[in-house]
This record gives C-alpha cells, sequence and structure tokens, in this order.
C-alpha cells in the first residue's frame, strides 16, 4: 500500500483561523476513569439508533465512526488536527484522553495495560452502538488497537496500528526497559533538578523524538507536551511508569487472535519504534496490510495530519465494505449494556 505526501495547508488541522473549531469536548466516564472526550460528527447523544433489516441478526449498512487513541505521555489533542480534517469530511471521530494522561483520572497501582484495555473496550463499546467502529492508535495506543483486535467479542470492524512498540523499538526504549541505572542515578540526584531546567530541556528533546523533522515541530504541541513534566518529580514518576510499561509489553501481544482487518503504519523518520517494527508485525499478521512512509515520524498524525486523515477515512470506507469479519448480533446489545454499566 503506498501514499502519496500532498502539501499541508497554510493552517494546521485545514481550518481557517476565522471558522469555528469543529471539535466538541465532553466528559464522559468509561470502565469507571472519567475522561475528557474530543468528538467530531453526530453527538452519541444525537445518533439515529441503527436500523434493523428484517434478515436477523443484520444491520443496514451505516458510516464507519473512527476510534483514536494517543501514545504514552500524550493525549487527545494530538489527535485534533486530523479530528478537523475528518470533520471536514462528515466523517465521525472520537479521541480520548487514556487513564492517567491529559484530563482523565489516573491509573491505579498495578499492571498498567489490562486497565488501559477495559477503558478502550468501553469507549470502542459506545461507539459501535452508533456504526461500525475502526479503532486507530500511535504508539502505545497502536499497542491497545492491537490488543482490542486480540478480543474477538469486541465490535471492531478494523484496526489501524501506527508505530505500535515492543517489536523492534529504539536504543532509548530498550535501555528504558533493560537498563534501570539511568533511572537510579537521576532519581538520586543529590538536588532536584529545577522545573524550569527540566522544561527547558523536554523543549528541546519532544520536538526531535516526535517529529520527523524537529525544525517543523508545532509550538503549541510541544508546549503541551512539557507541562507533562513540570519539575524533577514528576519526571521521575514518568520515567519509572515508562518502565514499567516497556516491561508489559514483553507479553503484550497474541498476534495469532488477530482476525480483523488491520493496516499496519511504520514510519521511517521514527526514533523511538524502527520502522522495522512495522513490517514484523506485518510479517506476523499476514492477512494486514503495511504502509511504510519513509517522510513520517514517530507521530505522523503531527507530521501530516491530511494524509492521516485521508488513510483512516479511506481504510475504514474499505473496512466496512468488505464484510471480512461478522461480528455477532448480541455485540452491539452488548455495547450498550457496557456502557451503561461504566
Amino acid at each position: 500500500m503506498t501514499a502519496s505526501k500532498r502539501p499541508a495547508p497554510a493552517v494546521r488541522g485545514g481550518r481557517p483561523s476565522s471558522e469555528p473549531d469543529p471539535v466538541r469536548v465532553t466528559f464522559r466516564r468509561f470502565a469507571g476513569v472519567r475522561t475528557r472526550v474530543l468528538e467530531v460528527g453526530p453527538p452519541v447523544v444525537e445518533a439515529e439508533a441503527p436500523k434493523r433489516s428484517r434478515k436477523r441478526g443484520t444491520d443496514k449498512a451505516r458510516a464507519p465512526r473512527l476510534v483514536l487513541l494517543h501514545g504514552y505521555c500524550d493525549s487527545a489533542d494530538t489527535w485534533r488536527p486530523v479530528l478537523a480534517e475528518l470533520a471536514a469530511a462528515g466523517i465521525a471521530a472520537v479521541a480520548v484522553d487514556l487513564p492517567g494522561f491529559g484530563d482523565a483520572q489516573p491509573l491505579r497501582p498495578g499492571p498498567m495495560l489490562p486497565q488501559l484495555d477495559a477503558f478502550a473496550a468501553a469507549v470502542v463499546r459506545e461507539q459501535a452502538v452508533l456504526g461500525p467502529v475502526v479503532l486507530a492508535g500511535n504508539s502505545l495506543g497502536g499497542t491497545l488497537g492491537l490488543r482490542a483486535a486480540q478480543n474477538p467479542r469486541l465490535p471492531l470492524v478494523g484496526v489501524v496500528s501506527i508505530a505500535a512498540p515492543g517489536f523492534v523499538d529504539s536504543w532509548l526504549v530498550r535501555t528504558v526497559a533493560r537498563n534501570s541505572l539511568p533511572l537510579r542515578l537521576y532519581s538520586a540526584l543529590p538536588l532536584p533538578v529545577p522545573g524550569f531546567l527540566v522544561r527547558a530541556v523536554a523543549e528541546q528533546v519532544v520536538p526531535r523524538l516526535l517529529y520527523a523533522d524537529a525544525g517543523t515541530a508545532d509550538a503549541g504541541q510541544v508546549r503541551r507536551f512539557t507541562t507533562l513534566f513540570p519539575d524533577y518529580r514528576a519526571t521521575t514518576s514518568r520515567l519509572e511508569q515508562a518502565r514499567q510499561l516497556v516491561t508489559e509489553l514483553a507479553d503484550a501481544y497474541q498476534l495469532d487472535r488477530v482476525h480483523v482487518p488491520l493496516l499496519v503504519v511504520a514510519c521511517g523518520k521514527d526514533k523511538l519504534v524502527s520502522s522495522a517494527a512495522g513490517r514484523r508485525l506485518h510479517t506476523l499478521v499476514p492477512h494486514s496490510r503495511l504502509l511504510v512512509r519513509e517522510d513520517w515520524g514517530h507521530c505522523p498524525q503531527l507530521d501530516d495530519p491530511p494524509e492521516i486523515a485521508e488513510l483512516l477515512t479511506f481504510f475504514a470506507a474499505g473496512a466496512v465494505r468488505s464484510g471480512d469479519v461478522k461480528r455477532p448480533a448480541r455485540a452491539a446489545s452488548q455495547a450498550a449494556e457496557d456502557t451503561a454499566a461504566g
């Protein structure tokens, strides 16, 4: 699968500054976690209920709905430019703050991935009441997408996994997982590093890690990332959490259980997850499709929002049309029950 790059609009997100923001912001609860939701398309409370056809257990064809998940130490705002593009195209989509990030409630003590799985599943089930769901995730969100695809009870018609870690990762990610010495040394500094210095370093490091070209990094997005590292104590906590997460990734996948349509996106300028990771994932899931973009970094939704929006729209439409995966009729009913329980 290939894609040609087109020039980015003069205004990020493809929306002139004079136009109102098409992204609605609400707060909802999923799997017991209160979080912030960014949404475009028909609101949940206003969308029409699915219409049953005369054939038992089937629904009238409906437009796909996108659920967008961000990566570690990120938030739903990473998808804002893409959401604006999707809104302009009339595509329904939601992006959520994952537990522990953005404005979501914190994670509980203990393993992280099971908590994140339950949260993502609740979001998918809510949206599945309104239409066929395609789940797209970047980095940690890509991992959650793959894990959701392993669950046959989830009403998914497709998954897009962008730069999912745990396959072929960078030296930095491997160091966090296998060598705790740098973290111990940082935590044992005799005097805490001043907050302004922590933020100054983050402002230099973040664009280089997340973008294909640090010189094109959006200042607002960079500032948003640096707020996650306001001081020495918060940075230490995030590093400890990252180490736990990378450890959990060692047993994160059971890819033989993935049967839904899967698009694997690998990025040639990714400094955290090698593009070789995407190629390996594609090999491990033979029915998947692979897109390698040499000009994208770890967060292509920031590098090239119009292309990512177009890619998601194209894949979602194809996944709905293909009908490759037949879900039991009870999945939609289960979705409504789970949403009410959450």
